[in-house]
C-alpha cells in the first residue's frame, strides 16, 4: 500500500492509498464537524444535513443520483458522529470521476428544497421513533447524557422530534456555511486510485467549497451520574462507565489494551466470569470511545431483571480487580487481538479511507499502520495498570439502566455508591 497526502491552496487535504490488486475505488469526503458542534436550536441538524445532501442539487434529483451511482454498480452513503460527518462512495476504479462528481455536487450545491425537507424530516422522526423502541439505543443515549450533562456531546446525534421538525432550509444553509470549510475537510481515496488523478479531481470539483476554518467546539466537561428508565421489558439493560481519554492522550493504546482484556472477546474477564461462570447474561462487553478532548469508557450488558443487581455488583468487582491485577498473559493476548483487528479491518478500501480521513482531522498527518502496531506492541503491563487505575479512580461513575420499574431505583442507588469521595 502506498499513501500520499497533498494540501491544496484552498486548504482542502487530499489523501490516497493505492492498494495493489484491488479493482474498486473507495472515496470518502469527511468534514470535521458533527453533533457536538450544534447550537442549542440546531440539535440534530448535522444528521439532517447528511440526509438532505442526497435529496437533490441543481444538476441531479434524488432519484437521478441513486440511479446514476447504481448504474455503474456503485454505493453511496453517509454517516454522522459527534465530531465528524462522512460522505462516501465505492465504485470500480475506472468510475472514480463519477463518484467524485456526485460527492462534490451534493456538498457544494445542495438545494434543500422545502418539499424534500418536509419529507426527510418525517423520515428522521420515524428513525428517532425506531431508536426509542430499541432498549440498547435508549440505554446508551442516557449513559452519554449522564456522562456529559447539559452539553452537545451528551445529546443524541438524531436530535428530538421537536428539534427536527423545527429545522428549516435557511438553518441548514447557515449551519453548512459556518461549519463546512476546506480547512476541516478531507478527501480520501483508496483502492484502484492514482494520487495525482484524485488531487486534480478534488481541485476541480471542490473549488466552490467554503474556504477557511470552522469554529472550534466547546471543551467537553465530564459530569457523571445515574439515569434510569422504567419500561415493561423482559430484560434490564445497563451501561456502566467512567471518563476515558482523548485519542491524543499518550495512554490511548494502553487504555485500548485494558478495554480489550476486560471485555473485548470470548476469553475476556467479563465474558468468562459473568456469562460463562455465572450465566448472568447473554452478551457483555467493554468499550472505549475517544474524542478530541476526552473519552468515555464503559461496560454494557443485559440480564433478567431479578439478576440486575448481582450483575452490576459483579461487573464492578471484576472491573476493579482487573484494573489492579491484569496479567502478562492477558495483556499479550489483548495486544494480539488489537493488532489483528486493526490490520484486518483496514484490508477494506472503504475502512482505509475512513481511517486516513480521521487521522488527518485529528493529527494533521497520516500515521503508518506499522507504527500503530508497534505502539500497541510496546504497551507494558505497567502501562495497562496505570491506564486502568486512571479510568476507575479519577472520575464519578456514569450509569444508565432501562427495564422493569421494580428494582431500578435500588440499582441506581447501588451504582451511586461507586462515586469517588
Amino acid at each position: 500500500m502506498t499513501t500520499r497526502m497533498t494540501t491544496l491552496p484552498s486548504g482542502l487535504t487530499v489523501v490516497t492509498d493505492a492498494m495493489a490488486h484491488v479493482k474498486t475505488a473507495a472515496v470518502t469526503v469527511m468534514v470535521g464537524v458533527g453533533g457536538r458542534d450544534e447550537r442549542p436550536d440546531e440539535h440534530g441538524i448535522s444528521h439532517l444535513l447528511e440526509h438532505m445532501a442526497f435529496k437533490g442539487t441543481s444538476r441531479r434529483t434524488a432519484r437521478g443520483m441513486a440511479e446514476e451511482i447504481e448504474a455503474i454498480g456503485g454505493d453511496l452513503n453517509a454517516a454522522t458522529s459527534s465530531e465528524n460527518t462522512a460522505y462516501f462512495a465505492k465504485v470500480l476504479g475506472e468510475d472514480l470521476e463519477v463518484a467524485g462528481d456526485i460527492l462534490s455536487d451534493i456538498l457544494t450545491d445542495p438545494l434543500f428544497e422545502p418539499g424534500e425537507l418536509a419529507k426527510e424530516k418525517n423520515v428522521i422522526v420515524q428513525e428517532i421513533g425506531a431508536a426509542e423502541d430499541s432498549p440498547d439505543d435508549v440505554v446508551f443515549d442516557h449513559f452519554v447524557a449522564a456522562a456529559f450533562p447539559g452539553q452537545p456531546l451528551g445529546r443524541t446525534i438524531l436530535g428530538t422530534p421537536q428539534a427536527v421538525r423545527g429545522a428549516t432550509s435557511d438553518k441548514l444553509r447557515g449551519y453548512m456555511s459556518r461549519s463546512y470549510k476546506t480547512a476541516n475537510t478531507v478527501v480520501a481515496a483508496a483502492g484502484a486510485v492514482d494520487h495525482d488523478r484524485v488531487v486534480d479531481l478534488a481541485a476541480e470539483k471542490f473549488a466552490p467549497f467554503g474556504s477557511g476554518s470552522a469554529p472550534a467546539h466547546d471543551r467537553a466537561r465530564y459530569g457523571g451520574g445515574v439515569r434510569t428508565v422504567a419500561r415493561p421489558l423482559e430484560q434490564t439493560n445497563v451501561v456502566i462507565g467512567f471518563e476515558g481519554v482523548s485519542f491524543r492522550d499518550p495512554s490511548i493504546y494502553a487504555t485500548g489494551v485494558f478495554t480489550n482484556l476486560l471485555g473485548g472477546g470470548l476469553s475476556s474477564r467479563l465474558f468468562q466470569e459473568v456469562r460463562e461462570e455465572r450465566g448472568l447474561c447473554y452478551e457483555i462487553h467493554s468499550f472505549h470511545w475517544s474524542y478530541s478532548d476526552t473519552g468515555l469508557f464503559g461496560i454494557s450488558a443485559g440480564t433478567d431483571p431479578k439478576d440486575a443487581g448481582e450483575l452490576v455488583r459483579l461487573t464492578l468487582d471484576i472491573l476493579h480487580a482487573t484494573a489492579a491485577g491484569a496479567t502478562e498473559v492477558e495483556v499479550n493476548r489483548a495486544k494480539a487481538q488489537m493488532k489483528v483487528g486493526l490490520l484486518g479491518a483496514l484490508e477494506s478500501s472503504s475502512a482505509r479511507t475512513d481511517q486516513m480521513a480521521r487521522q488527518i482531522l485529528a493529527f494533521g498527518r497520516l500515521i503508518d499502520l506499522d507504527d500503530i502496531a508497534a505502539r500497541i506492541e510496546a504497551v507494558t503491563i505497567e502501562d495497562v495498570r496505570a491506564a486502568a487505575a486512571k479510568l476507575v479512580s479519577t472520575s464519578p461513575i456514569s450509569f444508565a439502566a432501562i427495564g422493569p420499574k421494580r428494582g431500578l431505583d435500588k440499582l441506581g442507588q447501588f451504582a451511586e455508591q461507586f462515586r469517588p469521595s
